[in-house]
């Protein structure tokens, strides 16, 4: 295996890890939004700033 077959295997392996990391994300933030606690919460100290 040469230098630059390498480098992109590891470049994919970072974009991939990376891709799956913003998709771990999201799906936490869904999660906690199904929560109606959550969403009541937010609201409340959204609207308490104005």
């Amino acid at each position: 295996m040469n230098a630059s077959a390498a480098s992109g295997l590891r470049r994919r392996f970072w974009r991939s890890l990376a891709w799956a990391a913003a998709a771990l994300a999201l799906a936490a933030v869904f999660v906690a939004y199904r929560n109606p606690h959550l969403v009541f919460d937010l609201a409340n100290r959204l609207w308490a700033c104005f």
